[in-house]
């Protein structure tokens, strides 16, 4: 039987190169490529056409649930594995809805890893233990999560989940304004206008400023008071 040809995406390079050694150790992967930011996926997974990615969600120049996404528009058939850090809800589901079939902690063990490998290779979606359990306390919940608190005058707050900074935020992005007018305007650093954004794309499972700028106008955002 032909290995699983793997491409490992981390901006970490020791982190890259320690997983690739213990992907190609194993008799059933092999390491067809290795890329340190999303732009680099979207090239190397052109090139080499890999059977499963496996790929970290932050990074510098595109994270990797907007990687995958626009990998998977070309390569449908290959199998995204979002190996990370983090450990929530909004970047799980951000990234099942960008097509990702399969979601590990970086510090899962070796047997994890292949499992998974293996079981996305062969069409399967495996999310690790620790992420099932995620799961089903997240649809345990059920329609609570979703629930949008009242303003008291009977009208509901749009993006409940947003702090009320955040929502501003998102406000100003669906005027239009970039994040230097928007750091200008409410008297904050560059860097903490790109913090909030980046909990907002999260928490909206959004992959984009586009995205987010058509649903926070659905929502009625982005009008001149």
């Amino acid at each position: 039987m032909k290995p699983i040809r793997i491409l490992v995406v981390d901006d970490h390079k020791l982190f890259r190169e320690g997983l690739a050694a213990l992907l190609n150790a194993a008799a059933e992967t092999a390491v067809v490529g290795e890329a340190a930011t999303g732009k680099e996926a979207i090239a190397q997974a052109a090139a080499v056409t890999p059977d499963v990615i496996l790929m970290d969600i932050q990074m510098p120049d595109m994270n990797g649930i907007e990687a995958a996404r626009r990998i998977l528009a070309e390569q449908p058939n290959v199998g995204v594995i979002m190996l990370t850090m983090l450990e929530d809800d909004d970047s799980l589901f951000a990234a099942m809805r960008a097509g990702a079939r399969g979601y590990i902690l970086k510090g899962a063990d070796k047997a994890e890893v292949l499992k998974t490998v293996q079981a996305v290779a062969e069409g399967q979606a495996l999310f690790g233990a620790a992420i099932a359990a995620r799961l089903t306390q997240f649809f345990q919940q059920g329609s609570q999560r979703n629930t949008a608190p009242s303003t008291g005058s009977g009208e509901t707050i749009p993006f409940p989940d947003l702090t009320d900074r955040e929502r501003e935020v998102l406000g100003l992005i669906a005027r239009g304004f970039n994040n230097n007018d928007i750091a200008a305007r409410l008297y904050i650093s560059g860097k903490t206008v790109s913090n909030h954004i980046s909990n907002i794309f999260n928490k909206l499972q959004v992959a984009d400023r586009a995205q987010v700028i058509v649903i926070a106008r659905e929502a009625g955002l982005g009008k001149v008071q």
